[in-house]
């Protein structure tokens, strides 16, 4: 009769998925209205000018254009703006 004897239990061995948080679209970039900008939870971004917030405080583009980080206040609170490409059409204009 063979004798081996029992493998020991591990109480580790899993994990849970990552909820995918986190900034979705740079300063910059160029984005379309409906575009979601940052998933997070509380509002570490707030929502500027052209910028929607959901209900689990996704912010998302609510026109074309380009994504601006910036930070206001005397707290310091950061800040997601979407230049709109007509308002970047018209300084282009207006500078030749």
């Amino acid at each position: 009769m063979a004798h081996k004897k029992a493998g020991g239990s591990s109480r580790n061995g899993r994990d849970s998925k990552g909820q995918r948080r986190g900034v979705k679209k740079y300063g910059g970039e160029l984005v379309q209205a409906g575009n979601i900008l940052v998933r997070q939870v509380g509002s570490n971004f707030h929502a500027g000018e052209n910028v929607g917030t959901g209900k689990d405080f996704t912010l998302f583009a609510l026109k074309d254009g380009h994504v601006k980080f910036l930070r206001k206040g005397p707290r310091k609170r950061r800040f997601i703006s979407i230049v709109p490409l007509e308002a970047q059409v018209q300084e282009q204009a207006a500078a030749s």
